[in-house]
Formats: C-alpha cells, structure tokens, sequence
C-alpha cells in the first residue's frame, strides 16, 4: 500500500510564515516518509497511512502560534503500490509534454 498526501501547515499571521513552515518540514525528517515541498505545500510519501498521519501531525505540531491552519488530502493506494512520481508521469505521457510552464513577464 501507498498512502500520498499534500499536506499545508502554516500560522495564521500577517508575517511571514517561511520560519514556522520551516519547522513544519523539518518534522517530516522524524518519519519513514519522502517528501518534496511546492510553493502549496508538501506532498508525502509513506508506506502506510499510520505513518503518513504520525508526520502530519508532528509537522501540524511543530509550528508555534496562537493558532496554525493545517490542510491535509490523502490519497491512500489500498490494492496496489503507486508513488507520487507515477501520477505526474502518467499525466505527461497523455499530455505529450512535461506538466511545467514558466510564465513569460
């Protein structure tokens, strides 16, 4: 089985919140999960979904404040192994490029 997440944990601040989301991501490392950070959030990768809320809830529990907004969207792969990579892949391949555009200014 293969649990994905996309998990946001942040402060709710008018400041910046590069700090606390920090720390957030820093509580991944704790955890039998792979992860890679976007401008949206963090997407996980874990074996089982045990562990994929254990690092949610110790990134959600790493960031200081009176009061932290937390959002997390499972997709948990019961009947068969499926990693996060493969999804994009398999977008791209029906897409004929890659799923990227940088914004011409």
């Amino acid at each position: 089985m293969t649990a994905i997440a996309l998990l946001s944990v942040a402060p709710v601040t008018e400041e910046s919140m590069a700090d606390e989301v920090a720390k957030a991501v820093a509580a991944l490392d704790d955890f039998d999960v792979s992860y890679e950070t976007n401008p949206m959030g963090t997407v996980i990768e874990a074996d089982t979904i045990d562990e994929l809320f254990a690092a949610a809830q110790a990134a959600h529990e790493a960031v200081d404040g009176d009061r932290v907004s937390t959002v997390l969207k499972i997709d948990d792969k019961r009947t068969r192994e499926q990693r996060a990579r493969e999804k994009v892949d398999a977008v791209e391949e029906a897409l004929g490029r890659e799923a990227k555009r940088e914004r011409e200014d």
